[in-house]
């Protein structure tokens, strides 16, 4: 028995101090409590109560809070197996009262665990069984393990908390949560022999912790497992036939989530089938039960005289034994505390030693999860800027060419499909890069003054190429009656209605697409504004609509065709809209076509500040022709398309291979403005930067790169730079970042 040996050892040892009366009764009463046990595993439920009452009698009259505590367990598991869930739970508070006398880890755990069952199984109130539970984890962790005999008992103990803990987290959806806790309990059973319908319940969680996890097909095949174990059992137990119900339920649920409607239904069939077992035997028990308790009653009130004789008895024993009591317990304290100090002294300093093990475990897996994640980010912005660097070239110098008016009708159509292959690939390498930006929530939305129904004209005339690619043909409907100037982040709202407009016009073929804008209310400078995108497509499947906004999800529509996309370009919109605190909207039905709408409140820009800005923008241009601009570029190509661009507004140019030739330059010439790339070989663009900030802090130094802009701006601004320009980049705002740095002084803090 529990921690009973190394106690009666010690009894032996100052057995001179025992009264021969105490020690028949101690004997007793652990008779009486393997008898009852006995009878209770054999159903002989009147018998088991007869002689557990009489050991808790017994162990009443001499303080015997071992046996009180065993005779309590076991009188509370009679009542909950006879579903008096009242008398039990008052049953295991007497057996906790008692085995905290005693301070039996082992007792405590158990009764904890009993406690929670009633309150789980029995109350069916999920909050109150999982604190026992945890409670019942935390006495099974402490038990001290003296011999090989009691592993097993402790290792049920854990097990049984921890899975019970599980079943609670699975009833509330949280299956991160018991995830852990089911992985413990597998290896401790693991290291344990362990009957089937303990493995099989442990398959069956499993089995529910991946349906609710949506792994559908890996939830079946632990149900799968859990029902051939069970099968291998010749009993035909209520408590297995409820768990073969349970697992078809759940089995039912996964087939039908896989739209696998013919075998859920049989699955149904099944949990059905042995649901109407289980009430049968339930049916047959409560009306053993109901027996069992009136006999039990009855049992009580002849026992109660008889138990009135005995009290007397007891009474006597008690004060002849109670001087050697008091010194007994006095001594046998002592003994157990220097015992149970030197074992927790052991159990701690093991323990110890395998927390030390988990830890650099843990610590290995962390750092190879963070070196994981870093390759993951330097590959994505390494491969970011390679595509970055050749695609400025491409469009630049496809730019500059279809400006030449010599070209024949011919060339221009070849032009334009270059330029419109080198915006798509540019395109796909912003659209990976946003997820990552919006996942790793580095967004904030900017409020910028724009004329809204120039931005969307600007964004339609954009797909001119593609629309003659289609044959289809786009409309905007432009609601007059909305403002003119509004504050609102131009990149982000223009992503979004270029990713909804590419993908209804990717979808279309010899098709209309609308893009409408409409005034739904105007209110103390706030406007909202509904963006409508209609096309007369294919149309989506209800069943598809909801997946078509997760990462990289694109239908299985026609095989015969060939849509490209990474099909990123409507979760990001989605993403994107979260951010303006709106909501995307789809209506569809195959063969009639989608709409895709949303609603945005913006700030009215009263003052019309971009329209002063654009002017602005245009005088500065003529007021800044002639200045003097060093390029420091290694790229042949794109020096020829930075230098063509500047020739365009009137500016004077000069190109340098590398950060090292700059410095010569800078010293035999005079600069308005260094525009500098940041990888460069011999001297890149930071160490240049440092250089000339050594006796030049004046002159403005822009940072060209083809690199994700937040991966560098701090060492960028760090180095000296006055600000950056990311490739390929847009003339407007090339040319205002130019203006604007020309005309200002370098700030003191990017000196710092």
């Amino acid at each position: 028995m529990k921690n009973f040996l190394h106690i009666f050892f010690y009894f032996l040892a100052i057995s001179h101090i025992f009264s021969q009366n105490e020690r028949e009764i101690i004997s007793n009463i652990d008779s009486l409590n393997t008898i009852g046990i006995k009878l209770y595993d054999t159903d002989d439920i009147m018998q088991s109560m007869a002689y557990l009452n009489e050991a808790i009698k017994l162990s009443d009259s001499i303080g015997d809070n071992y046996g009180k505590a065993i005779a309590n367990i076991t009188v509370g598991s009679i009542s909950r197996k006879m579903n008096e869930n009242l008398d039990a739970e008052k049953s295991f508070l007497k057996a906790l009262d008692a085995a905290k006398q005693i301070n039996e880890n082992y007792l405590i755990a158990s009764v904890y665990l009993n406690i929670g069952e009633v309150y789980y199984k029995g109350y069916h109130k999920r909050h109150e069984a999982l604190n026992y539970f945890k409670k019942a984890l935390h006495f099974a962790e402490k038990i001290d393990v003296l011999a090989n005999t009691t592993q097993k008992e402790k290792t049920h103990i854990l097990s049984n908390a921890l899975l019970n803990i599980s079943s609670i987290y699975l009833d509330y959806n949280k299956p991160d949560e018991a995830f852990t806790l089911m992985l413990r309990a597998k290896t401790l059973q693991e290291a344990v022999e362990t009957s089937s319908l303990v493995e099989s319940q442990m398959k069956f969680m499993f089995g529910k912790y991946y349906s609710q996890k949506k792994a559908y097909y890996n939830a079946i095949i632990n149900f799968d497992k859990a029902l051939v174990l069970l099968n291998k059992l010749n009993e035909n137990s209520s408590q297995r036939n409820l768990l073969i119900s349970e697992i078809y339920k759940e089995y039912a649920t996964s087939l039908s989530s896989l739209n696998k409607n013919d075998k859920a239904y049989a699955a149904l069939l099944k949990h059905n089938e042995y649901r109407e077992k289980v009430l049968n035997e339930e049916k047959i028990k409560q009306s053993n039960h109901a027996k069992v308790i009136f006999d039990i009653e009855d049992y009580k009130r002849n026992a109660t005289e008889a138990n009135k004789e005995k009290d007397v008895l007891v009474k006597v024993t008690e004060k002849t034994q109670k001087a050697n009591t008091i010194f007994l317990v006095a001594l046998v304290f002592l003994i157990i505390s220097l015992v149970a100090l030197f074992i927790n002294y052991l159990s701690k300093r093991e323990l110890s030693s395998i927390l030390q093990v988990r830890n650099q475990q843990l610590e290995k897996a962390k750092n190879d999860a963070e070196k994981l994640s870093k390759l993951k980010s330097g590959f994505i912005s390494n491969v970011s800027h390679e595509l970055r660097t050749p695609l400025y070239g491409v469009v630049g110098l496809t730019s500059l060419l279809l400006e030449n008016n010599d070209l024949n009708v011919q060339d221009q159509k070849y032009l334009k499909s270059l330029k419109y292959s080198g915006d798509y690939l540019l395109n796909l390498i912003n659209d990976v890069l946003q997820i990552g930006k919006i996942e790793s929530k580095k967004i904030e939305l900017q409020d910028n003054s724009l004329n809204l129904k120039q931005m969307v004209i600007n964004i339609t005339d954009s797909f001119e190429y593609q629309l003659e690619e289609s044959a289809n043909s786009l409309h905007l409907e432009y609601d007059n009656k909305i403002p003119e100037y509004i504050f609102a982040d131009n990149i982000r709202l223009s992503q979004i209605l270029i990713n909804l407009l590419g993908n209804s016009l990717k979808f279309t073929n010899k098709g209309n697409v609308w893009l409408k804008l409409i005034l739904l209310k105007q209110n103390k400078g706030l406007v909202n504004i509904r963006f409508e995108i209609i096309d007369d497509g294919p149309g989506i499947p209800k069943e598809k609509q909801k997946i078509i906004f997760d990462n990289f999800s694109q239908l299985d529509r026609n095989h015969n065709e060939n849509y490209q996309g990474t099909g990123l370009g409507l979760s990001i919109a989605k993403n994107l809209l979260g951010l303006f605190k709106s909501k995307i909207e789809l209506k569809s039905d195959e063969g009639v076509g989608s709409t895709f709408s949303f609603n945005i409140t913006f700030k009215v820009d009263k003052e019309a500040k971009a329209k002063v800005d654009k002017k602005s923008y245009k005088q500065s241009l003529v007021e800044n022709q002639g200045k003097r601009i060093l390029i420091v570029e290694d790229n042949k190509i794109n020096q020829i398309v930075t230098q063509n661009i500047l020739k365009k507004e009137n500016f004077i140019s000069d190109v340098v291979d590398n950060g090292l030739l700059a410095l010569g330059a800078i010293e035999q010439n005079e600069y308005d403005l260094i525009l500098m790339d940041l990888n460069m070989p011999i001297m890149d663009g930071f160490q240049a930067t440092k250089k000339i900030r050594i006796s030049n802090k004046t002159i403005p130094i822009i940072a060209l790169t083809a690199s994700n802009i937040e991966e560098v701006k701090e060492s960028v601004f760090a180095s000296g730079f006055n600000d950056i320009i990311m490739k390929p980049y847009d003339d407007y705002e090339f040319f205002q970042i130019i203006i604007k740095n020309i005309s200002q002084s370098i700030p003191e803090k990017a000196l710092v």
